[in-house]
C-alpha cells in the first residue's frame, strides 16, 4: 500500500505506518520488542541495527505522525517532556529561548531549573500579540516556543506571524500542538519549524500509554534531531508506539466529538451564578476569537472554567467542585476519551511559584476541563450536580 499524500486525513491516520505485514498478510503489523536485530555481515542489515536507534514498530507511528502534521520526519519520544527536552538540547550556552507566559508547568520547570543551569536564557512575554515577540527577539534567541492554544489559558498565538518574527533573526519556530492536535490545526504548514506533542494526550487517545513527538520537514533539522534522540536515548518501547499508533486510528472522530461537547458544555454553563468566566477559543468572548477561527478548525476539547470570589472563595469553590465531580476524574493530564478535571495551581502548574503563576492568570479559582467523548447529558447533568455543591 502507498504513502500517497493526497489521501484524506483519516485515511492516512488508519494506514500510513499500518501497511499490511508483507511476510503474514496480518492486516495489523505485528509489534518488533526486539531490542536488536541479527545482521547478514558486520555493518550489512535490513535498515535496523538496535531498537534505541530504530524499531520498525516506532517507524511505523513516525511515519503516520510525520504525514498527519505535514512533515518529513518525525522522532518519536519516552513523553512530551523527553521530545520537548531534545529540542531544548539543541541549543548551546548563551542562546535565548522566547516563549509565550501560559506555558505546561513542566516546560518553565525545564526551562527554569534544567536549561538555564546549563547557560540557556528562557525569556517570556506576556503579551500574545506578534509585536510583543518583535520587541523582545534578538540574534541570541534560537528558538521561539509556543503552545497555541496555551495550557491552561487557552490563549491563541498568531503562528505564521510569529514565525516570520522568529525567521528574520535566524530562529526557529517551535509548536506544541498537543491541545490543538494536527486535526485542527498545523503548524508546520504555516511556518513553523518544529511541532511537538505529548503523544500521551489525544494522539494515544485513551490515558494510558505516555509518550512524545517532535516533527520536522527541514532535512537539517530532521538530521540534528534524529541525532538527539539517538544519542540521549528518551525513546519509547515498541508496545508503548503501538498503542499510541491504534489511539491515532481514531484521532479524527475522537476530536471532532470532543470538540462538540467542549461547545456545549460552554454553553451550557454560559451565564452560571458561580463563575466569574468561561474560556474556550471559539467562543466569541474569548480575546482571540477571530484568530482561533482562522487558525483551528474547531475549538478542541479543552476548557477553562473560573470560580466567582476573593482567593480564599474561589480556591474553597474550585475544589469542592472538583471533589464533588462524579462522570469527570479529579486527575492530571488530558486529551483521553473519558473526560478529567484539574486544578492546575494545585496539580499541573504546582511547579510554577505562585507569584508568577497568578501574575499569568494560573488563580487558585481556576479548574481545567478535558471535555471527554461521553454522552453530553451525563457530562452537563454532572457538571451541575458538582457546581451546585461547589
Amino acid at each position: 500500500m502507498s504513502n500517497n499524500n493526497e489521501w484524506g486525513f483519516a485515511t492516512k491516520a488508519i494506514h500510513i505506518g499500518q501497511e499490511p505485514d508483507a511476510e503474514s498478510g496480518a492486516t495489523v503489523p505485528p509489534i518488533h520488542l526486539s531490542s536488536t536485530f541479527t545482521q547478514q555481515s558486520p555493518g550489512k542489515h535490513k535498515g535496523y541495527e538496535y531498537s534505541r536507534s530504530g524499531n520498525p514498530t516506532r517507524n511505523g507511528l513516525e511515519r503516520c505522525l510525520a504525514a498527519l502534521e505535514g512533515g518529513t520526519w518525525c522522532g518519536c519520544f519516552a513523553s512530551g517532556s523527553a521530545a520537548t527536552a531534545a529540542v531544548f538540547a539543541s541549543l548551546s550556552p548563551g542562546d535565548k529561548v522566547l516563549a509565550y507566559a501560559d506555558v505546561y508547568g513542566g516546560t518553565f520547570r525545564m526551562l527554569k531549573q534544567v536549561f538555564e543551569g546549563f547557560g540557556i536564557v528562557p525569556i517570556f512575554t506576556d503579551d500574545v500579540s506578534a509585536s510583543s515577540f518583535a520587541n523582545l527577539i534578538d540574534d541570541k534567541t534560537k528558538i521561539v516556543w509556543l503552545e497555541s492554544p496555551t495550557n491552561p489559558l487557552l490563549r491563541c498565538l498568531d503562528i505564521a506571524a510569529i514565525a516570520e518574527i522568529a525567521h528574520s533573526v535566524g530562529a526557529k519556530l517551535a509548536v506544541d500542538n498537543t491541545f490543538a492536535t494536527p486535526v485542527l490545526q498545523r503548524p508546520l504548514t504555516i511556518g513553523a519549524d518544529y511541532v511537538v506533542h505529548s503523544t500521551t494526550k489525544y494522539i494515544g487517545g485513551h490515558s494510558d500509554v505516555v509518550g512524545g513527538a517532535v516533527i520536522v520537514k527541514d532535512d537539517a533539522l530532521a538530521e540534528k534531531t534524529m541525532f538527539l534522540q539517538n544519542a540521549l536515548g528518551g525513546i519509547p518501547a515498541p508496545f508503548d508506539c503501538f498503542m499510541q499508533h491504534r489511539g491515532i486510528k481514531t484521532l479524527q472522530i475522537r476530536v471532532e466529538r470532543h470538540s462538540e461537547n467542549a461547545l456545549a458544555v460552554c454553553k451550557h454553563l454560559a451565564g452560571h451564578s458561580k463563575l466569574e468566566s468561561i474560556v474556550y477559543p471559539h467562543l466569541e468572548s474569548h480575546p482571540d476569537y477571530a484568530l482561533a477561527k482562522k487558525q483551528m478548525s474547531a475549538g478542541g476539547g479543552m476548557v477553562s472554567i473560573l470560580f466567582k470570589g476573593d482567593d480564599a472563595a474561589s480556591r474553597a469553590a474550585a475544589v469542592k467542585f472538583c471533589e464533588s465531580i462524579k462522570v469527570f476524574s479529579l486527575a492530571e493530564s488530558l486529551g483521553g476519551v473519558e473526560s478529567l478535571v484539574c486544578h492546575p495551581a494545585i496539580m499541573t502548574h504546582a511547579s510554577i511559584p505562585k507569584e508568577i503563576r497568578e501574575a499569568r492568570g494560573v488563580t487558585d479559582g481556576l479548574v481545567r476541563l478535558s471535555v471527554g467523548v461521553e454522552n453530553i447529558e451525563d457530562l452537563l447533568a454532572d457538571l451541575d450536580q458538582a457546581l451546585a455543591k461547589a
